[in-house]
């Protein structure tokens, strides 16, 4: 909670129309009013690009864009969230990573939390970083409660659980010093003979191993923990409509990420068709 403003001071949430956005919804802090500077001494360059005309305060007033992502409460309190220079864009999604990080140490059992992209182009995901407080949260748990609050497309693709963080010289986070995080498969799992799979199985579960590379994945091991994502449900989705003309919605992949479950929905999704 940032507390209320000085006197003669206001305090705007705004998003990046500079309108102020709803109570409940991120956006990034702005001050105006009688304590704001007239910039930063002999850096025109960086005044101005922080210190800004008022777009709802008196003509000629200016405001102050501090950088920090806040949000307010039912009661109109300020919660600070982070920083906008550790926003990201992955898959197409803007995500705050210190909204990620806010809502992590929500859960008891977490006493820090970071956020960071990991892995090459094309194949990149949000990693979860958490020291704990005591005993270790379930990877399981963490994604529930975030899961609760965000959308699917922009939840962490792993939880990484550490000792502490490694930090910068003046004693921030280093973000890209955070370690990549272990294989989610250690051992492939027993195949169940074929026989027990349908064709639809079969069909889907053939898909499943083309595109996530995996020859020896099974029915029942979660797309995302293997590394899946938004893509990766896309061409999914894509190829299970060209070999059995069923269009899957994507939501299915995100609530029920296995190759049984999804083809159960197709079997489901065959049924409606008139």
């Amino acid at each position: 909670d940032l507390g209320s403003p000085l006197a003669n001071t206001r305090l705007y949430v705004l998003g990046p129309d500079a309108e102020p956005v709803p109570y409940g919804v991120t956006g990034e802090l702005y001050v105006g009013g009688a304590g704001v500077a007239h910039g930063y001494l002999g850096r025109p360059g960086l005044t101005a690009s922080r210190f800004l005309p008022d777009p709802h305060g008196p003509a000629g007033s200016r405001v102050y864009r501090t950088g920090d992502l806040v949000r307010r409460s039912p009661g109109g309190a300020l919660e600070f969230l982070g920083r906008s220079d550790s926003q990201v864009k992955l898959r197409g999604h803007r995500i705050e990573l210190g909204e990620i990080e806010a809502r992590l140490v929500r859960h008891p059992a977490v006493a820090q939390a970071a956020a960071a992209v990991r892995g090459p182009e094309g194949d990149r995901r949000l990693i979860a970083y958490v020291v704990p407080s005591g005993a270790a949260p379930s990877p399981e748990a963490l994604h529930a409660l975030l899961a609760a609050t965000l959308p699917a497309a922009v939840l962490p693709g792993a939880y990484v659980v550490l000792d502490s963080f490694p930090l910068t010289p003046n004693g921030k986070v280093d973000r890209a010093a955070l370690p990549a995080p272990e294989p989610a498969r250690t051992e492939p799992a027993a195949l169940p003979p074929d026989e027990e799979l349908d064709p639809v199985g079969a069909a889907v579960l053939a898909i499943w191993r083309e595109v996530l590379e995996l020859e020896d994945l099974t029915p029942d091991e979660d797309l995302f923990d293997l590394g899946g994502h938004s893509l990766t449900v896309t061409a999914i989705a894509a190829r299970i409509h060209d070999r059995l003309g069923t269009v899957v919605p994507l939501d299915v992949f995100f609530d029920t990420p296995t190759a049984r479950d999804v083809a159960d929905a197709v079997r489901a999704l065959r049924e409606e068709q008139p």
